[in-house]
């Protein structure tokens, strides 16, 4: 079998109610101010877009739990995202997971680089997409 690499794992504490993460991180208007524009439903099943660089992404929500999860299918190389928000005296503790990795030197078809090459690239991209995330919640 080979070594999938580990998934993206951040987590970060926001200076605001779990409400207003909430309506940030699950709503197609609140996804597209801080990561991409999309036509996103919270409603388990719905297949939607992710406009992202290479184009549009197809996408599917396979979990929502208001006000602490959502999780989608993110493009067409096993990737998933997942938010998990836990309130914390009037803060909110937010993790984003990306994950369905696959091996490291796996060509991701759409930016025709390895696995290993993208990971590190978009684990660093999260961490200043989170930045935007921030700024929008604490402003």
């Amino acid at each position: 079998m080979q070594n999938t690499l580990q998934d993206i794992k951040q987590t970060l504490v926001f200076n605001a109610p779990i409400q207003k993460v909430w309506e940030q991180v699950s709503t197609s208007e609140g996804i597209a101010a801080w990561f991409m524009p999309n036509d996103f439903k919270p409603e388990v099943g719905h297949e939607f877009h992710i406009q992202s660089p290479f184009g549009p992404s197809p996408c599917k929500v396979t979990e929502f739990d208001p006000p602490n999860t959502l999780s989608f299918t993110w493009d067409t190389d096993g990737w998933f995202l997942t938010f998990i928000l836990k309130e914390i005296d009037g803060k909110t503790e937010f993790t984003l997971i990306h994950g369905g990795w696959k091996s490291a030197d796996e060509m991701v078809g759409k930016a025709g680089e390895k696995a290993s090459v993208i990971r590190d690239r978009m684990s660093q991209g999260w961490t200043g997409i989170l930045e935007n995330l921030r700024k929008l919640l604490e402003s």
